[in-house]
């Protein structure tokens, strides 16, 4: 009979026979930046509509195409988490995180909701690891998270990873820019598809963005950012490539690029990963000085990355990376009861033993006798304590060693103590 429910498109289960992989892969995250001093941050999975409209920019097509938004019971618009920057920068301000002018260091490892088409790596509910630097202006934080990022990729042993960086401006040098963009469009826009028609008025610079081929073909020469760059952003980019050489991390220079989100300013990046063919970016960033003050705060610099943890887990699946599944840990006690009046103190043994650190398990089915030893077996159990009508009378355990077949009656009083220490004993020779 097929189910009557299942997860909706565009959302995955992840079930045990996999998430170890996940887990894998969020604590070599979570090390790295330990590390490199990051802390984490926890933002609510629902905020205000009005705090990605104004952050990220109405005329996105995250907003405008890409949220789940609805109006709770008394009328607020609320969205679920679009994407991660906006609620950190958020609580900083909310929580005054950054008086007296502190540097704050901030990861998160988060649910993100968009509604866009489901692809390889790419769902409307994905897991999104995230690094925010705020309060720090020099370019040295920027090529610190891209290190950052380049050393998790080296922990979790995915390989042939590029990173691509570029600059787009800042609000003095960007509207030239912007104009000499309008310019080079002028003569094909009408050939081009209606986002880039749409964007050219507004934001010239997202039709560089576009994938479409043949929007592509037009822009085969246009202008780059880095031509256009005023003197203060021109050193901010020579400081982020000193900084990366500094500190040997590979890159390439890319004026191509161009991050899909209003706030971004200046520092612009990509790592890319060639096994995803077109849809090769694995991680995005870049800086947001302007951010703070949008969202009503006062002036306040800023550059993070997010990089999608699915995606992430796609290539390192086709590369062959994470390694190998753990082996699962045996089973210390397995706690048989061969009787109906022995199940409850069976349960209850099975409870001061997990107290004990030690791991155990007990029927919860009203099996057999023979039917709980198959199962002991089945998970690995290295002793079985039986509990059955002689046991409960002499008030004592039986316990069986499943290896060897041996079996010895311990008192009632000092099982608990025997038990946990034949599992440490078990332990330290399976080590």
């Amino acid at each position: 009979m097929a189910p009557k429910y299942k997860a909706p498109r565009g959302t995955q289960d992840v079930l045990p026979e996999v998430s170890w992989r996940w887990q894998r892969v969020e604590a070599a995250f979570r090390d790295i930046c330990r590390r490199y001093g990051y802390r984490e941050i926890r933002t609510p999975i629902l905020e205000d509509t009005e705090l990605f409209v104004r952050g990220v920019g109405d005329g996105t097509e995250l907003v405008s195409k890409q949220m789940y938004t609805f109006p709770d019971r008394s009328g607020r618009s609320l969205t679920l988490r679009a994407e991660g920057t906006a609620p950190v920068v958020r609580s900083v301000l909310e929580h005054n995180l950054a008086a007296q002018g502190q540097l704050q260091k901030l990861y998160y490892i988060a649910p993100i909701f968009r509604y866009e088409r489901p692809q390889a790596g790419r769902y409307r509910q994905h897991t999104q690891l995230g690094v925010e630097a705020i309060g720090a202006p020099g370019p040295d934080i920027d090529a610190e998270i891209i290190a950052l990022f380049q050393d998790f990729l080296d922990a979790i042993g995915l390989e042939g990873a590029v990173a691509h960086l570029s600059s787009i401006g800042c609000p003095e040098c960007r509207p030239t820019f912007q104009q000499a963009l309008r310019k080079f469009f002028e003569p094909v826009i009408a050939e081009m598809c209606d986002f880039c028609q749409a964007r050219y008025e507004t934001n010239p610079l997202r039709i560089l963005d576009c994938k479409a081929p043949r929007d592509v073909e037009l822009r085969e020469g246009a202008p780059s950012a880095l031509d256009h760059l005023c003197d203060d952003c021109r050193q901010h980019f020579d400081g982020v490539k000193a900084a990366l050489d500094a500190l040997s991390v590979a890159y390439e220079v890319d004026p191509t690029i161009v991050r899909g989100l209003d706030y971004y300013t200046r520092t612009a990046f990509e790592v890319v990963h060639p096994s995803l063919g077109a849809k090769d970016v694995i991680m995005g960033g870049g800086r947001y000085d302007g951010l703070a003050e949008m969202l009503g705060g006062p002036p306040t610099t800023g550059i993070g990355f997010g990089s999608g943890l699915e995606r992430l887990l796609l290539v390192l699946e086709q590369a062959g990376g994470t390694g190998s599944q753990p082996v699962r840990k045996p089973l210390d006690v397995y706690v048989a009861a061969a009787s109906l009046e022995a199940r409850q103190p069976a349960f209850l043994l099975a409870g001061e033993l997990r107290r004990t650190s030690v791991s155990a398990e007990v029927d919860y089915t009203k099996r057999s006798l023979k039917a709980q030893m198959k199962e002991a077996a089945r998970l690995g159990a290295r002793l079985v304590a039986l509990l059955g009508e002689d046991e409960l009378k002499a008030e004592a355990v039986t316990v069986r060693d499943m290896e060897s077949g041996e079996q010895l009656s311990i008192p009632r009083t000092e099982a608990v103590q025997y038990l946990a220490a034949r599992s440490a004993a078990n332990a330290e020779v399976q080590e």
